[in-house]
């Protein structure tokens, strides 16, 4: 194995530079895996991968066919789309690395001689097993696929400068643009893979942010990715706040909107500063309601303000408030959380949870290794489960009824009445503060819960040792049988809920002297 000095990836097979050629055909894919386990399409969705746009300013488009794909609004990629690569990025959520894989057997078996890269969170999540099945499996930061396509390619297929490329990802459409100002968060919550990631929080550039909003064009509503806007940084806050007015006024964008934590509305002015540069909706992580779970996940700066009054506060400047809710069913018994679930249905002064999940046991975060090590953790959870939706640790009441829970929150049954009420009641308090459209988008994500369809892993997972143990998938394609590996479902935990021989390695405390971790100066 060659461990590059200066980088924070490993390379598992040393390529021969070939000579250069007039251009190189680069395919840029965010891998997906839908709830549903099947191949639909979530084209209409606000949160859209950014990812492949973002890693195609790696390459010098004056020598590189740059193709863009995202499985999560495209649906699967068409399979011929694959052939006469000389390389192939992968990027995707922890739950998605099993597709990876495929993806990189399907191309591998395709191309002679293809370079297939990997990174992002799913990569993170298990960096020494990704080293099995990838060319390049990169631990760092989205830079670093420059100086991947410089050794790989050669060094006039790299940009000198990264800037997203949005023109390649059209599934972003026509009405929003993306931007993001920072990366990571300077919270440790202990369920949250970047907790385990462990990199510090950074801000950006105020050009840089610039550039990469221009670069969007003109749009009607900007979306800012960042895990944390608000950040730590007072002053530089304040100035994205006069870059954002500045660059509404040129027309650029209409309104914007951001994730922003709990301390955010600690400052009560924040809200008015950020409705006044054209701030319509924030995302909050509100995951509780129930102070008890909020300590358990180490969510201390939730537990500052009440939460409705942060949620009333938010509301009646005028800017809409999204936020989860996610059920500790470790500690928690079906009756309190349907407790929780009757308090917002008669609040009406707050909104309606965007979504309802389980918490997720996501690699070496302080959540995993305490149900490791507690023996929480359900036997054969699989990489794919690390979504939300599925029941991964062990529930404080019996199983079946904590899943019927589940189950009926997802289409919301036997609270519809109440809700269309809580509705019409929202509705009443805030139409003179929230625009039509904000009205609109609360009513339509309200609509959506109730004609969602049922999510097949919520249910409770198939735990039949031998159906698990042997099954290895089912290529789309006839594959060598050095690829059979690359189709067998990543299990992180054994028949006993400890880690898997395979990945545990992974799951592991990582030290600095790993030469996986090995950092940029």
């Amino acid at each position: 194995m060659l461990v590059l000095s200066k980088l924070r990836y490993t390379r598992t097979a040393v390529f021969r530079r070939r000579a250069p050629t007039p251009r190189r055909r680069i395919l840029i894919v965010n891998a997906y895996v839908d709830e549903q386990h099947g191949a639909l399409k979530r084209a209409t969705a606000v949160l859209k991968s950014l990812g492949p746009a973002y890693l195609a300013g790696a390459f010098n488009r004056r020598n590189c066919d740059l193709v863009l794909h995202d499985e999560h609004t495209g649906g699967p990629i068409d399979l011929r789309r694959l052939e006469g690569l000389d390389m192939l990025v992968l990027t995707g959520m922890t739950s998605a690395f099993d597709r990876m894989l495929q993806l990189s057997a399907y191309t591998k078996s395709m191309n002679r001689g293809v370079v297939v890269v990997a990174g992002g969170s799913a990569i993170r999540s298990l960096p020494f097993y990704s080293q099995d099945f990838f060319d390049y499996a990169c631990l760092g930061d989205i830079e670093e696929l420059q100086q991947v396509a410089e050794e790989a390619l050669g060094p006039d297929f790299a940009a000198e400068q990264m800037v997203p490329q949005y023109d390649l990802a059209p599934w972003l459409g026509g009405s929003f643009s993306y931007a993001e100002s920072s990366r990571n968060c300077n919270f440790h919550c202990s369920f949250c893979a970047l907790t385990a990631e462990g990199n510090r929080y950074q801000l950006y550039d105020l050009a840089y942010l610039e550039r990469q909003i221009r670069a969007g064009g003109r749009r009607d509503f900007l979306v800012f990715i960042d895990n944390n806007f608000y950040g730590n940084d007072r002053a530089h806050f304040a100035a994205r706040l006069e870059l954002l007015h500045r660059l509404r006024r040129e027309g650029l964008f209409r309104a914007w909107g951001a994730l922003v934590t709990n301390d955010f509305f600690l400052d009560e002015g924040n809200v008015e500063r950020a409705a006044a540069s054209g701030c319509e909706a924030l995302f909050c992580g509100i995951e509780s309601f129930d102070r008890a779970s909020l300590e358990r996940f180490k969510k201390f700066q939730n537990t500052r303000l009440p939460q409705v009054e942060t949620i009333r506060r938010c509301l009646q400047a005028g800017v809409l408030f999204i936020y989860g809710l996610m059920f500790d069913v470790t500690s928690r018994d079906v009756a309190d959380m349907e407790a929780e679930l009757e308090f917002i249905l008669a609040t009406p002064e707050i909104s309606m949870p965007a979504f309802f999940a389980f918490p997720i046991p996501y690699p070496r975060t302080p959540f995993f290794n305490e149900g490791l090590q507690a023996g929480s953790l359900l036997p054969l959870i699989r990489v794919t489960d690390l979504d939300g939706s599925k029941l991964s640790i062990r529930p404080l009441d019996a199983q079946g009824p904590v899943v019927s829970f589940m189950e009926n929150l997802q289409q919301m049954r036997g609270y519809r009445t109440r809700l269309l009420r809580h509705e019409a009641e929202f509705m009443r308090i805030y139409r003179s503060r929230l625009s039509p459209r904000q009205l609109a988008v609360m009513f339509a994500r309200s609509s959506a819960l109730m004609a969602a369809k049922p999510r097949a892993g919520v249910e409770a997972r198939v735990r039949d040792l031998r159906v698990l143990l042997t099954r290895t998938g089912r290529p789309e394609m006839k594959l060598e049988s050095r690829f059979e590996r690359y189709f067998r479902p990543t299990l992180l935990t054994d028949e006993r809920g400890q880690a898997h021989p395979s990945v545990e390695r992974d799951l592991t405390p990582l030290r600095r002297t790993d030469p996986v971790l090995r950092v940029l100066p």
